[in-house]
Order: C-alpha cells, then sequence, then structure tokens
C-alpha cells in the first residue's frame, strides 16, 4: 500500500465522458446523469483501509445526495487480476452487503481512472450543472475516526455547488492507497 494524495484540483475542467458496467447489470455513461445540479463520482475500491474506514460515511453521503437529487457514481479501478477482493464479483457482493445507496461501476480496463486523473482510492471529483470540476479533496477532516469529523468538506461543496456558489473551504486533498495500474 501506497499511500498517496490527491493533487490539486483543476478546477473548471469539463468531467470525462465514461461507459461502464454497474453491479446492478446495467451501463452507464454521463448521460445517465445529466440535468442534475451537482454531480459526484468518488473512486473506490473494495479493500483499500482508507475506503474502509468511511465506508460508513460514504453510505451516508449517497443517502444525503439522493434527497438533493444529486447523483453519486462511485468506480473501482483497480486490477483485479492482482487485487481479488476489487473484482466485479466481490464489488457486487460488498454493495449489497453495505447496501450501497449509489451506482457502483467498475473500470476493468482502468481507461476512466486515467481520463479523470484519479490517483488513490478514495478520490473525489464534484461537478456543476455543466459538469465543471468545482471541488476535490477529502471526505471530511477525520478519515480514521468518524467521531472525530468537525467538518464534513464534501457534503459542503455539495451544497454549495447545487447553489451555484464557489467553494467557501480550502480543498485539502484526499489521502488513500494509490490505484493499483495493470
Amino acid at each position: 500500500m501506497a499511500l498517496t494524495y490527491s493533487p490539486d484540483p483543476d478546477l473548471g475542467k469539463l468531467c470525462p465522458d465514461f461507459n461502464l458496467p454497474g453491479v446492478d447489470g446495467k451501463n452507464y455513461s454521463l448521460q445517465n446523469f445529466l440535468g442534475s445540479p451537482a454531480f459526484l463520482v468518488m473512486f473506490i475500491c473494495n479493500h483499500c483501509p482508507y475506503v474502509i474506514a468511511i465506508e460508513d460515511r460514504l453510505v451516508q453521503l449517497g443517502q444525503d445526495l439522493k434527497k438533493l437529487n444529486v447523483p453519486l457514481v462511485a468506480i473501482s479501478s483497480n486490477n483485479a487480476e492482482k487485487y481479488i477482493e476489487d473484482s466485479f464479483e466481490k464489488m457486487k457482493l460488498k454493495s449489497a452487503e453495505k447496501k450501497y445507496p449509489f451506482t457502483y461501476l467498475y473500470d476493468e480496463s482502468q481507461e476512466v481512472a486515467n481520463n479523470f486523473g484519479a490517483v488513490c482510492t478514495p478520490d473525489f471529483f464534484l461537478y456543476d450543472q455543466s459538469l465543471k470540476l468545482t471541488y476535490r479533496g477529502r471526505l471530511d477532516d477525520s478519515w480514521k475516526d468518524p467521531s472525530k469529523v468537525t467538518q464534513r468538506e464534501l457534503y459542503q461543496a455539495v451544497l454549495e455547488t447545487t447553489a451555484q456558489k464557489k467553494i467557501s473551504m480550502p480543498q485539502t486533498p484526499t489521502m488513500g492507497c494509490n490505484i493499483k495500474w495493470k
């Protein structure tokens, strides 16, 4: 496991298109998520301890974003040949077990992660209604201990983005395991 931090955000960059299979048996592209006040893409995987530490908070975030009509898409791009826990079959099991309230997609070719510039799990990309990047930073201010969270930074960024406001807080890089490239 190599600790990796997300780079400075390229704010205003357009959301790359994608076409990926979901754990629900459907294929999804960017077209499926147009017309919302914001759109959040997160790169996660099943085995990363950083993702596991925040998994319940990701479920809560998914529930909160549904109330705001903001779609949340999770993408796993890890090399499943070397990390079997990140296989598509294991993704289906994890999504069902945790009752993920978001779309979970498999990027077997890793092309989508590359197009987004994703570097770690988790890695968050928040877009406005014009699909321009407004936030790329951490989920909150305590990755390891949910009881120490004082700011839900990503959720606050979603609220500001849906209100068409500029993000008011610093965008602190997220940290996690590097994406397991082929």
